[in-house]
C-alpha cells in the first residue's frame, strides 16, 4: 500500500533518543563480530591450510565457558513461540556453557504465572509496560535482567490504503490489556485520529478518549490474535505490532496505514526484557545469556525473522528497573 505515515526521523543537530542510541552502538557490535568472526576463520585458513567447522565464530566444538563452579549452567525460560531468535539464542549460549529449554505458551498470562509458580527461570516475551501491569495486579515482584527487543507498532487495513480512508463509525481493533491497549491508543492519537485527555498518563483506556470526529468503534481483541482476524470484514483496521504477523501473511512496515517511532524516548516502557524472581536477579546465568543475545548470529535471526520490524537495542538493567518502578506507580495510581 502506499500513501502510509512514516515515523518520524531525529530532527538534524538533535541528540538521538537512548534507544536509538543503543540500537546504533548494537549495530557497530554487530559490524565488529563478524568483522572478528571473519579474522579468526581467515588465521584458521592460513595457519592450517583450510577451514574446519564448528570454529569460526565459537563454533560448538570451542571450548565451553562454564559457571563459576566449572559446571555448566540450564536454566528453563519461558516464551510466547518458538522463534529462529530462540534457535539462535540456545546455540549461542550453549557454547557459553548456558543449557536454555525454551517453555512456550500461547497465553500471555501464562509466562508470568508459570515464573512465579517456579516452573521456569525466567521469560523473555513482554515488554517493561506489560510487566508493570502484571505485578501491580498480581502483587508480585518479577524483575527485568536485561533488554533484549523492542517491535514497531502500526495501524493496518485489508481494505483501506491511507488513514484518509478510514470513515465514519470505522471499527479498530485494538489490544485488551491495559498497557499495548493503551500503547495503541497512543498510536491513534499520534496518527491524528482521537485525542487523549492531558492527564492520562501511561495508561489510558477508551474512557480517556476526549475527541473522536469520526466516532471510531474501538475493538478489543487479544494482541496475539488480532493478526488472525486481520481480514474480518467487521474490521476497518487494527493496531497492532509489526512482527506479529505470520510471514505467510505477507505483511510488513511498508503495508502499515501508520507507524510508530519504536526508538523514541516516548516508547521506553516497550523494551522487551528477560525478567526473573527479584530474588533470582543477581544469577550468573544471566550474564551468560545477555552475552548470547548480543551475539552477532542472534541478532542476524532475528532481522531476517521479523524483516527488520523488531530490533535488539541495550538499556541497562538500571535503567529498566526505574521504568519499571514508574510504570508501577502509576498504575497503582491508577487502580487506587
Amino acid at each position: 500500500m502506499s500513501d502510509h505515515d512514516a515515523p518520524q526521523s531525529t530532527p538534524a543537530g538533535s541528540p538521538p533518543s537512548a534507544l536509538r542510541a543503543s540500537l546504533d552502538a548494537s549495530h557497530r557490535r554487530r559490524r565488529r563480530g563478524l568483522l572478528a568472526g571473519l579474522g579468526v576463520v581467515v588465521a584458521a585458513a592460513l595457519v592450517g591450510g583450510g577451514f574446519w567447522a564448528g570454529t569460526a565464530v565459537g563454533g560448538a566444538d570451542a571450548e565451553a565457558a562454564t559457571g563459576a563452579g566449572g559446571e555448566r549452567i540450564s536454566v528453563k525460560i519461558a516464551g510466547s513461540g518458538e522463534s529462529d531468535l530462540q534457535d539462535a539464542v540456545k546455540t549461542v549460549a550453549a557454547e557459553e556453557g548456558l543449557d536454555v529449554t525454551w517453555v512456550n505458551f500461547d497465553d500471555w498470562t501464562l509466562p508470568n504465572s508459570a515464573l512465579v509458580a517456579g516452573e521456569v527461570d525466567a521469560n523473555a516475551f513482554q515488554h517493561t509496560a506489560f510487566l508493570s501491569a502484571y505485578n501491580v495486579a498480581n502483587d508480585t515482584d518479577l524483575t527485568p535482567v536485561f533488554s533484549t527487543t523492542i517491535t514497531q507498532w502500526g495501524v493496518f487495513s485489508a481494505t483501506l490504503d491511507s488513514l484518509d480512508d478510514i470513515g465514519e463509525g470505522a471499527r479498530i481493533a485494538i489490544p485488551d490489556d491495559a498497557s499495548n491497549g493503551a500503547r495503541a491508543l497512543f498510536i491513534l492519537q499520534a496518527a491524528g485520529l482521537i485525542e487523549l485527555g492531558p492527564d492520562v498518563g501511561v495508561y489510558p483506556t477508551v474512557d480517556d478518549v476526549t475527541e473522536n470526529d469520526l466516532g471510531l468503534e474501538f475493538v478489543p481483541i487479544g494482541a496475539t490474535t488480532i493478526p488472525t482476524q486481520f481480514d474480518d470484514p467487521s474490521l476497518d483496521a487494527v493496531v497492532v505490532g509489526t512482527s506479529y504477523f505470520d510471514p505467510s501473511q505477507e505483511i510488513d512496515a511498508d503495508d502499515a496505514l501508520y507507524l510508530d517511532d519504536s526508538l523514541s524516548e516516548e516508547s521506553r516502557p516497550y523494551v522487551n526484557a528477560v525478567v526473573t524472581r527479584a530474588d533470582d536477579a543477581d544469577d550468573e546465568a544471566w550474564d551468560l545469556l545477555a552475552d548470547a543475545y548480543a551475539d552477532p548470529r542472534v541478532a542476524a535471526a532475528l532481522e531476517e525473522e521479523s524483516f527488520g520490524n523488531t530490533v535488539l537495542v541495550d538499556v541497562s538493567a538500571d535503567d529498566l528497573r526505574s521504568t519499571l518502578g514508574e510504570l508501577e506507580t502509576a498504575a497503582r495510581e491508577l487502580n487506587s
